[in-house]
Parts: structure tokens; C-alpha cells; sequence
């Protein structure tokens, strides 16, 4: 293991690890934990990432390095869970050169707002904005599509002298259903669902989203088109990348009927399509009927990530360093089955809490689990390096935080999440490493405020997590199997390791956070 972390021991990123003193710190480890975790979520608020994002200088804005003349001709169009925030605040800078604006949220998110006290993400009573609210249970409806319809109306009557900002926010796709005629929303989600259904990847069901979609893929810019369009986008994806995000209604791509016809064809379904959509895969060009003058109109677009996973983990770092700790960020791209995933925190923390030189055998397994949860093998490095480094020269407590959005596979008919089944399972793999002030702590938390269809966003865990459940009568592998992880936690200790948030009117995916203690060494 020495000589794999030596190779690295000449990069420059050392200098950001030098040696320090620790900052002293009363918060228990599960306090602390909580705390970063507040931070990561608040550094991708709605409102704060476009305050962020938007830079006001008198009669013009600032957006992404790239500066755009206000004359009001303002239009704002917006789609995602986050969007009404997102907007609001949007209104709060430019409002005042706003001619028009339409925006496709959840079902019932004013009211929820209003009942937690979210008024700030609230429009004000005179908006321009008009709100529409649909896609009850995450599903494309009739009002998301009422909404579309709008949007792209509002869109497709823009001159060349008017500036349109389309906010995109996960949970987006669902919320701009706008199937190519004559296909019927029902038809289209019929095919989306027995791709889905059959095994279908993102990248396939996006493929097939576009093809039969006159706004995603590039639609919602086309009929914009001459118009400037600046979409601002909060993440939800792996990644960031901005033409899966919502199925990319502003980000143009092509569709090639030969790859729509092999994928349909792949998972068997071409027998079963309905006539609406072998009608409209047999058209050339078919997506959009309205046809503007032909032009690229990529110069005409500019999207720019606001907020996404690494944002809220570079806030969770600062917060942890404030806290005590020094930061290390893994990855933002975890992924994987979570018994892969706790596996691998279980290795970094035996890693990392090794009195003596730990196995080598340790860091092999680590490396081999990398291309199972998406994790770089120089990340994986990188952050071996820096916790060999904190180990043998003893310079405290170190906080490794990672994100991205672990998979589970359902064995049972629980109640629970992926976050949740992660602590759960990191928690075995932390067994034999002490408790806390002096062991390691474990957070695995969903920015959303919501893990699986529980009112907890996650849970806290440490090495004494199968002894505290087996005191208490619990069998944490019948949970497991079970898919039950959030009536073991509600169960354990009255709730106590359960983390909720509360509605966090947010999404970045899930942050994981590894507190490990400053470790006594032995120098043999």
C-alpha cells in the first residue's frame, strides 16, 4: 500500500493537508454530523443557488461568466420540484423587466410551503409568474401537461430581441410532458414504463423520452428560437450532465430513428407500440412540426449547473473543517448496490482507524470495489493517501464525505430507503471499531428531506449499532431482508439515530459523511 499511495505523495493538492492542530470542539460526533449535514443542505437552497448564480448590474445581468441587456424582455419558464423558489428569487433580482412567466411545480407545494413556513420561496401576491401545479405522485398528468402546453406557447411566440431564463430542477421531466401528436400522454408513458419495466438504462429511457417529446432534447430552445435562453439548473443527476437533467429541454440533441427503432427492438416492445407512435417514428423530422428558419441555435443557449451534489459537499467540507475536522471529499458519483457501497466505507474507516500499518489486502479490496460504485481509482487513492497521511502523523479528526445516489435491491415489502439501509449495513461493517468519542460515526442522508416513502431523510450510525439492537431485541438482518430499515431505526433507542430534516424544498441526491476521531498511534 505504500508504494501505490507514494506515487502520489508529489501532487500539489498536499499542501491543502498540511499538519495542524485540532480545533477543540464540545459537540458529540452525532451533533457535528448533523451539522454538516445542515450545511451541505443549505448551500443548495432554491433561493440561494440563483441569488448565486444571477448578478444584477443595473439594466443588465451577469450569468455564468456571460452578460445579457435587460429591456424588459424578461420571460421566465421553469420545471422541477425546487422551481418555485427557484423562481421567486429570480423575480426578487430581475422582476422588474419580467413580461411574463409560467412555471410547472408539484402538486400541492404552495400549501406545503406556506404550512412550514417557507414564505421566502413563496412568489408575492402581484407575480408575473403564473403557477401550475401538477404531476401528482411524480407522474406526468393532465395539468403537467396543461403546463407544457403553456410554456411552450409562451416560448414559441419569442422574437429575437427577448431573453427567456428557464429554471430546470429535478423532477422536471415529469413536470413538462408534452408528447408529439397524435400520441396521447397515456400512450407515452405506457412505453416509458414497460422500458422501464423491462430494464431498460436512463440513457435509453431519455433516448426514448426525446424521440416522442416536442419539448425535451432540445425542444423547448428550438421553438424559443431566435430568442436568447439561459437555463439555470439545479442537479439531481450524476454527473451534472445537462441533457439527461430533466430530459435537457434546452440542450439539442439529435434523434436518430435507428437508434430509437434498436432500442424498442432490444426489450421487445416494437410489436406492442401503439399506432400514435410507430405513426410518428416513421416521420422524418417529426418532433417538431412547427418548423422555425433552420439555424443552429446552440450560440442562442447558454446552461449553466447552479447547484448540484459537489456544491453541497464543498459546503459540508468548510462546515466540517469549522467543526474540527479536516475534509476530505471522496466522490459525488457514488452509486452501486449499497452492500458494495458500505463495504467500501467499512474498508476506509479500518483504513483510517488502524493503530498499526494496516493490511495491505485493505486498500486492494478498495481499489476493486471502485468501478462497482463509481469511484475513481485516483479519488480512491487520493483519499487512501490523505488518511495514511492523518494516521501516521496523527493531525486529528478527519471527516470524508462523499454523495451520489447508492441503489438497493428489494427483497421485501418494508418501510424505508436506500439511505437509511446504508447506515444500517455500514453500521455492521463498523462493528469492531469502538464507539464514539473514539470511534468512527457514519451519516448517509438524502438532500430531498426524504428517504423512500418515510418522513426521515436518513440515519446516524457508529460501530455499536448491532450490540444497542441486539440489547434492545432488534434483528438487523431480518430488517435488512426485509427492506425495513426504517421501523429498525424508529424502533432503536425511541428514533434517536433517525435524521429529519424537515421539507427541505431541495434535491442534490444523498450526502454520505465518515467522522473518524484522531486515532492513537503505535510506533514500532
Amino acid at each position: 500500500m505504500a508504494r501505490v499511495l507514494s506515487l502520489f505523495r508529489s501532487q500539489p493538492f498536499l499542501h491543502l493537508v498540511a499538519r495542524r492542530k485540532p480545533t477543540f470542539c464540545k459537540m458529540s460526533m452525532d451533533t457535528r454530523a448533523r451539522e454538516v449535514f445542515a450545511a451541505a443542505v443549505e448551500a443548495v437552497q432554491p433561493d440561494t443557488v440563483v441569488c448565486q448564480s444571477i448578478e444584477r448590474k443595473e439594466d443588465s445581468v451577469v450569468i455564468d461568466g456571460r452578460t445579457f441587456t435587460l429591456k424588459h424582455n424578461l420571460h421566465l419558464v421553469g420545471f422541477g420540484k425546487a422551481v418555485l423558489g427557484m423562481a421567486a428569487e429570480a423575480e426578487r433580482i430581475v422582476g422588474d423587466h419580467l413580461v411574463k412567466g409560467v412555471i410547472s411545480v408539484p402538486h400541492g407545494i404552495q400549501q406545503t410551503l406556506q404550512q412550514h413556513g417557507k414564505d421566502h420561496l413563496l412568489l408575492k401576491e402581484n407575480s408575473r409568474i403564473k403557477v401550475i401545479e401538477g404531476a401528482k405522485h411524480n407522474l406526468p398528468d393532465t395539468d403537467a401537461q396543461k403546463a407544457a402546453e403553456e410554456i411552450k406557447h409562451l416560448a414559441s411566440e419569442l422574437t429575437e430581441k427577448d431573453l427567456l431564463l428557464v429554471l430546470i430542477s429535478g423532477g422536471g421531466s415529469a413536470l413538462l410532458p408534452a408528447p408529439i401528436p397524435p400520441i396521447t400522454l397515456q400512450e407515452k408513458l405506457d412505453v416509458t414504463r414497460r422500458l422501464a419495466g423491462a430494464g431498460a438504462t436512463i440513457q435509453e429511457l431519455n433516448t426514448i423520452r426525446r424521440a416522442l417529446s416536442l419539448l425535451k432534447g432540445g425542444g423547448l430552445a428550438h421553438h424559443a428560437h431566435p430568442a436568447q435562453v439561459v437555463a439555470l439548473i439545479l442537479s439531481d443527476v450524476i454527473g451534472d450532465p445537462i441533457d439527461i437533467i430533466a430530459s435537457g429541454p434546452t440542450v439539442m440533441s439529435q434523434v436518430w430513428p435507428e437508434e430509437v427503432l434498436s432500442i424498442l427492438e432490444r426489450y421487445k416492445l416494437l410489436n406492442l407500440l401503439p399506432t400514435s407512435v410507430k405513426e410518428v417514428l416513421d416521420k422524418p423530422n417529426s418532433r417538431w412540426k412547427e418548423h422555425k428558419e433552420e439555424s443552429d441555435t446552440s450560440g442562442h443557449v447558454l446552461n449553466a449547473v447552479i447547484g448540484s451534489n459537489g456544491v453541497a459537499l464543498k459546503r459540508a467540507g468548510l462546515c466540517a473543517r469549522e467543526l474540527g475536522f479536516l475534509p476530505v471529499v471522496l466522490s459525488p458519483s457514488v452509486c452501486g448496490d449499497v452492500q458494495s457501497v458500505s463495504r467500501l466505507y467499512g474498508l476506509l474507516a479500518r483504513f483510517a482507524c488502524s493503530r498499526e500499518e494496516p493490511p495491505p489486502d485493505i486498500a486492494t479490496e478498495v481499489l476493486k470495489l471502485g468501478p462497482e460504485v463509481g469511484v475513481e481509482s485516483w479519488d480512491l487513492c487520493r483519499t487512501m493517501q490523505v488518511l495514511e497521511k492523518g494516521r501516521t502523523e496523527g493531525w486529528g479528526a478527519t471527516c470524508l464525505l462523499a454523495g451520489g445516489e447508492p441503489t438497493v435491491e428489494l427483497t421485501g415489502k418494508g418501510r424505508g430507503g436506500r439511505n437509511q439501509e446504508l447506515a444500517m449495513r455500514v453500521g455492521l461493517e463498523l462493528r469492531s471499531l469502538g464507539l464514539p468519542p473514539k470511534g468512527p460515526v457514519f451519516l448517509s442522508g438524502g438532500t430531498d428531506g426524504q428517504d423512500g416513502p418515510t418522513e426521515a431523510a436518513g440515519a446516524i450510525t457508529d460501530g455499536g449499532l448491532y450490540d444497542e439492537a441486539k440489547a434492545q431485541g432488534l434483528d438487523i438482518d431480518n430488517f435488512l431482508i426485509n427492506n425495513d430499515s426504517y421501523t429498525f431505526f424508529s424502533r432503536l433507542s425511541g428514533g434517536q439515530r433517525l435524521l429529519v430534516p424537515g421539507l427541505t424544498c431541495t434535491n442534490v441526491m444523498d450526502v454520505h459523511m465518515l467522522l473518524i476521531p484522531a486515532i492513537p498511534i503505535i510506533i514500532r
